[in-house]
């Protein structure tokens, strides 16, 4: 029994630019795995991507993850192309990775299974509930909000919604993800429909403005902390579920473990790539800005 399984596409991400053509894995798969691999906890990574990719699972596996891969024809290839004025960006996906199956993880048991679809057919509602049966599901729904149409990223609706989060426990979401998944204007209005449809916890990330989490008619408000210099966020909300969960998963209250991922991500923008800090560098962060009680269960 695993205490966190996380089930994504690791993508292979091309960074054009006018000097270079740069690839690099990428996707919540990836950033998740590197950060909760820091952690005394029993982790796994379903994912599923091409032969001429495998050395980024190789690459997983060196730094101590359990990876199991489903083969696939192609991996999933995110192409980000910047104009001289790197503030333009264009972005398309030129590769799509097979969808996964229940095949692929009918012997895999956890404790919490942690979704993270980069696109809206990745994870079938059909899966996610019989990972239900199995174990908590969390899901991160940016993916279930993107479609791709001829190469091109575009915003989407998820039209299996109502059946698919009856299955959820946790699901996390930024503010305009929010918006999308529930026509709703406020924060508020869309975390208590969303939590109405039977998700217990609802995480809504705001970047620098901090985050909300709502749970049982309680709002629990969590700051951002930020380090001195950011360099980048790629990769934050993932590292923030990491936290989030790996505290939730020992019993820690959610006003607490909310506190702990928010300062896991904010250490995580200090340095390029994914985090490679430890649970001892997140507190001594977090202690840096306000004392906090020892990491005990609480109030949640």
């Amino acid at each position: 029994m695993y205490d966190i399984c996380c089930v994504g596409h690791i993508t292979s991400d091309k960074v054009v630019n006018s000097r270079s053509v740069l690839f690099m894995p990428g996707g919540t798969a990836y950033y998740f795995s590197c950060a909760v691999s820091k952690f005394a906890v029993n982790y796994l990574l379903v994912t599923a991507l091409a032969d001429t990719e495998i050395s980024y699972v190789e690459d997983l596996r060196e730094k101590g993850i359990e990876v199991k891969v489903q083969p696939s024809t192609h991996t999933v290839e995110f192409e980000n192309i910047y104009a001289e004025n790197q503030d333009a960006r264009s972005q398309r996906v030129t590769q799509k990775a097979d969808a996964f199956t229940m095949a692929q993880l009918a012997d895999v048991d956890a404790k919490i299974f942690h979704l993270g679809p980069l696109l809206a057919d990745d994870i079938s509602v059909e899966l996610i509930g019989e990972l239900a049966k199995k174990g908590k599901i969390s899901v991160d729904v940016q993916g279930y909000l993107r479609d791709v149409v001829d190469f091109k990223v575009n915003a989407t609706g998820w039209p299996q919604k109502m059946e698919a989060l009856q299955y959820v426990d946790i699901l996390k979401a930024d503010v305009a993800e929010l918006k999308a998944l529930t026509g709703c204007e406020s924060v508020e209005e869309g975390a208590k429909l969303v939590a109405g449809c039977c998700v217990k916890e609802v995480i809504i990330t705001n970047g620098s403005n901090g985050s909300v989490i709502y749970s049982d008619g309680v709002f629990y408000n969590i700051p951002a902390y930020h380090p001195e210099s950011v360099i980048d966020a790629t990769g934050c909300g993932d590292t923030y579920m990491a936290g989030y969960l790996y505290q939730r998963n020992k019993g820690t209250g959610i006003q607490q473990a909310g506190e702990f991922a928010a300062a896991m991500a904010g250490l995580k923008t200090a340095a390029a790539g994914a985090f490679v800090g430890t649970e001892e560098d997140v507190v001594e962060f977090w202690k840096s800005f306000k004392p906090h009680p020892a990491l005990t269960k609480g109030e949640g």
